[in-house]
């Protein structure tokens, strides 16, 4: 696995000119109600395109010879804004297809980049059928949001990060989707830190992966359907997540709804459901730290139009 980190480390390399290096600031657990240790936040939801996919976008788009058509990606939203992004920023052609789930702010942002938009079908595999269709007509790159390398090693570059500005966390927090984000953190730390992915009990992806020994198909929906309800977790992710992540909690929608009232309230920040699920795993007791444990979370993600909090 010691290749993964090299991998990593050297993506991360080339990608730095075009993301952000977000920043970590630790909070008083008091101030949420908990009684606890002070927390460190990642805030990546500060990333370009408000959401920690911009990383494994621009490493695609750097790290692949793109063709002449250009690049195709589905996405449930915001790895869609990220392909966009990138896109524009290394002057190449993009198709992007989403779910009618997709959130409006979503859906404008990829717009405003000047991408090709394409809404279609009710879920995220939907969206991937029809891209898939598109480049094996158009010719274009598949720009995959989780189940790539180049997108897994990309999104590793949080955890690197996150080792240089918070070198004393004990245990990191990560909600998980299709997972190429908590298999690309736990590929970098590899049991440095206790990594727990945090998953909505409507969209049980990984947990029901891990359970069955291998990513197995599952229904979906609920408040954070448009970032964390893939149809199954990335088979590039799973074996590091058997080896490296610890265990999966699972919250409620509505511990997700108040986590980002919480972060609102408290720190100012706006998150969107998928952004504060791994909070909502400390303010609904899923994830209960240890007396002294130092705590990490990451907030990954803030394109919402839900801001009557």
């Amino acid at each position: 696995m010691m290749g993964m980190r090299e991998s990593i480390s050297r993506t991360y390399g080339v990608i730095r000119p075009f993301i952000r290096r977000t920043p970590v600031i630790e909070v008083d657990a008091g101030d949420f109600g908990l009684d606890a240790a002070p927390l460190v936040l990642k805030l990546e939801l500060l990333q370009h395109t408000g959401s920690f996919k911009t990383r494994g976008a621009v490493s695609n788009l750097l790290t692949r010879k793109v063709p002449e058509a250009g690049v195709v990606a589905a996405s449930g939203g915001n790895h869609g804004v990220a392909v966009a992004y990138a896109a524009r920023k290394t002057g190449k052609p993009a198709r992007i297809f989403v779910p009618t789930i997709s959130s409006p702010a979503k859906i404008e942002r990829i717009r405003a980049y000047g991408a090709d938009l394409v809404v279609t079908g009710d879920r995220y595999n939907d969206a991937l059928i029809a891209s898939e269709e598109w480049a094996a007509q158009s010719g274009a790159m598949k720009v995959h949001a989780y189940d790539q390398v180049e997108t897994l090693h990309g999104a590793g570059s949080v955890g690197r990060e996150m080792e240089e500005q918070a070198p004393e966390i004990d245990t990191l927090l990560v909600a998980c989707g299709g997972g190429g984000l908590i298999g690309g953190i736990a590929g970098w730390y590899q049991g440095r830190v206790r990594i727990v992915g945090v998953e909505p009990e409507l969209c049980p992806t990984l947990y029901r992966a891990l359970e069955a020994g291998r990513p197995v198909d599952t229904e979906s929906s609920g408040i954070a359907a448009d970032s964390l309800a893939p149809k199954s977790v990335g088979q590039l992710m799973f074996p590091v997540a058997q080896k490296w992540v610890e265990r999966v909690v699972l919250v409620p929608d509505d511990a997700i709804a108040g986590a980002q009232r919480r972060i609102w309230d408290t720190v100012r920040l706006v998150a969107e459901p998928g952004g504060a699920a791994a909070f909502a795993a400390l303010l609904c007791g899923a994830y209960r730290p240890e007396k002294g444990e130092r705590v990490g979370v990451l907030v990954c993600g803030a394109n919402t139009t839900a801001v009557s909090f």
